[in-house]
């Protein structure tokens, strides 16, 4: 069974649709895509590369 993901649009997204979004699997582990290719690659982050991801952007 597929998993449904409720994917959000980063708050920076642009007028050319380049944005990036970002869903969480479960309490611990976060995805980002690439709104532009939605069954394409996915990063996953867990909670402490996340918070190091955050403060880097």
């Amino acid at each position: 069974m597929k998993q449904y993901l409720a994917w959000r649009k980063s708050s920076r997204s642009n007028a050319d649709y380049s944005c990036v979004e970002v869903a969480f699997l479960d309490v611990t582990t976060v995805l980002t895509r690439d709104s532009k290719q939605g069954d394409g690659p996915r990063l996953r982050f867990d909670r402490k590369e996340w918070a190091a991801f955050l403060r880097s952007v």
